[in-house]
């Protein structure tokens, strides 16, 4: 069984920066991917960052792209999510995920099983 721990959400002034954590334990089989979503209270999941155990496939969304930077520190079994100039409309809960098989990492929430409990990220203008 995978557990995914979340930590690190706040509020931040529009321009910020806000670093996001997760915490994984337990086994998962190869090959699977990692990826950090959010999500607003009405609104659909949002795939914001993906990609395959070991950095093949990495994808940004279009509206994070540049501005937010993943990455994993293996020996801490522990998946950051760096957030910099950060917008208003990047408020939202915010949820790391991981997913076992093959495809592609982007395709959506769907092909994902195990999920961190979320961590609130709140931007004001």
């Amino acid at each position: 069984q995978v557990q995914l721990v979340d930590s690190g959400g706040g509020s931040v002034q529009a321009g910020g920066s806000l670093r996001l954590s997760c915490v994984a334990s337990g086994y998962i089989q190869r090959p699977y991917c990692m990826a950090w979503f959010r999500q607003v209270q009405g609104k659909e999941r949002e795939g914001v960052v993906s990609f395959y155990a070991g950095g093949a496939g990495l994808h940004y969304s279009d509206s994070v792209k540049g501005r937010f930077t993943v990455s994993q520190d293996n020996s801490k079994n522990t998946l950051y999510l760096q957030m910099d100039s950060l917008k208003p409309e990047d408020t939202a809960m915010y949820y790391c995920a991981a997913g076992e098989g093959g495809g592609r990492c982007e395709e959506g929430s769907w092909r994902y099983m195990y999920w961190g409990q979320g961590a609130q990220v709140t931007v004001s203008s």
